[in-house]
């Protein structure tokens, strides 16, 4: 007997419309589950070589460096990040922003993998989506099921969400762990804590080392990649059999994450400034190794200027940005903007930052910010977007790039 049949012969018993109905739409949505993680399954193994990236930082630009190596070796490979911008890119590397309606949600996934099989991929690489620790299980366990894990670090952020303390942290993260499979990461200080985490799931984890990556090939990418995040593609690269120069050539060729640290300089009215968009480190240890690499001294003669923004729906990150900013990160001027500008303004001053350093300039065009540079800058300057890349950070670093080319 048929759906129809029963709902019919329910009907003509008496039975209440809405005793019959619920079930049965409940029965209906089963139904419709079953069948389309069944074709999810389908589209999944298809694809030989899965790679799920994961991580506090990095993660967009360790997907597409190991896509392009992938890619450079003959590969037909697929790219899907998250991050900064979502993208994804097809197996003749081609980058298609993700239009999302609404709030990001990890059956997007469904639907990479679909298209994917339709490509004819043999590798996809697969930055990890989801924030929530139970999500982040699901994601791998579920809908992705890797056949190589890579978790680039464990630092302190998202705390509303994956705990308080790095163990949490470091535990919500190993939910996309393989199951008896292989992970690679960077990570050195808390690396305990993800082997504890791979041995629990019979998962071999190996720790690879930034120093295994030469100044040489690193000065050969076109904007400023971190070591780190080369020496896990290249790990990766290798397990697979590709070799080093094809692996790294692929990396080279790869179109770098719109977070990417990119360095533009504009020269105008006999006035040199360089900018660099620092604003996708936006946890605390990232932004302080980036200072530390930058190495900008603030002077008189080529000032040093922050630019921070902070996001009012962020505010657990205001707090990290106020233990760093005045103390670990110093310059002459900051320009802040951003729903809590004002906010941040007044924490600057209680550090005893002059009121004349400090300028509020939420809400303003990228245009007006950009005079208020050159009125600081005598001959040169140093700029740096810091904080939040959404929103005005966005904007900010777009109008920088076009106006140095």
């Amino acid at each position: 007997m048929d759906l129809y049949s029963i709902l019919q012969n329910s009907l003509c018993k008496g039975y209440p419309m809405e005793i019959i109905v619920f079930p049965a739409i409940l029965v209906i949505l089963l139904i419709l589950g079953v069948i389309e993680y069944s074709s999810h399954r389908r589209n999944l193994h298809s694809i030989p070589i899965r790679i799920h990236i994961n991580g506090i930082r990095g993660k967009s630009s360790v997907t597409r460096l190991i896509g392009g190596a992938m890619r450079e070796a003959g590969y037909r490979t697929v790219v899907k990040t998250t991050g900064t911008s979502p993208r994804y890119i097809d197996t003749q590397g081609v980058e298609h922003p993700i239009q999302r309606q609404g709030k990001a949600n990890i059956k997007e996934q469904l639907g990479i993998f679909k298209r994917a099989r339709e490509e004819g991929a043999e590798v996809i690489c697969v930055e990890c989506m989801a924030i929530d620790p139970e999500l982040q299980w699901v994601t791998e366990h579920r809908l992705v099921k890797s056949t190589i894990g890579v978790i680039t670090n464990v630092r302190y952020d998202h705390t509303d969400v994956m705990g308080e303390r790095i163990e949490m942290i470091a535990d919500a993260l190993s939910g996309t762990i393989p199951e008896g499979g292989l992970v690679f990461t960077a990570e050195d200080e808390n690396f305990s804590l993800l082997e504890r985490n791979a041995d629990k799931l019979g998962a071999r984890i190996l720790k690879i080392e930034p120093s295994s990556v030469s100044d040489e090939e690193m000065s050969r990418f076109s904007y400023i990649e971190h070591r780190e995040n080369v020496a896990l593609a290249l790990a990766v690269a290798e397990h697979l059999g590709i070799d080093r120069e094809t692996a790294l050539t692929g990396m080279y060729r790869a179109t770098p994450d719109p977070g990417a640290l990119f360095r533009y300089e504009i020269k105008q009215f006999k006035k040199r400034i360089t900018f660099y968009s620092i604003f996708a480190a936006n946890d605390r240890e990232s932004n302080i190794r980036i200072w530390r690499m930058l190495n900008l001294k603030p002077s008189k003669s080529a000032p040093v200027i922050l630019i921070v923004n902070n996001r009012s729906d962020r505010l657990s990150r205001i707090k990290q940005f106020a233990e760093i900013i005045g103390d670990e990160i110093t310059a002459d001027y900051y320009i802040l903007i951003g729903g809590l500008a004002r906010a941040f303004g007044s924490i600057l001053l209680s550090k005893g930052i002059p009121a004349e350093c400090i300028f509020n300039m939420a809400g303003r065009k990228p245009e007006e910010i950009f005079e208020r540079i050159l009125d600081l800058t005598v001959r040169e300057s140093f700029v740096c977007g810091i904080g939040n890349i959404g929103g005005e950070g966005h904007a900010i670093a777009e109008f920088f790039k076009h106006r140095s080319e």
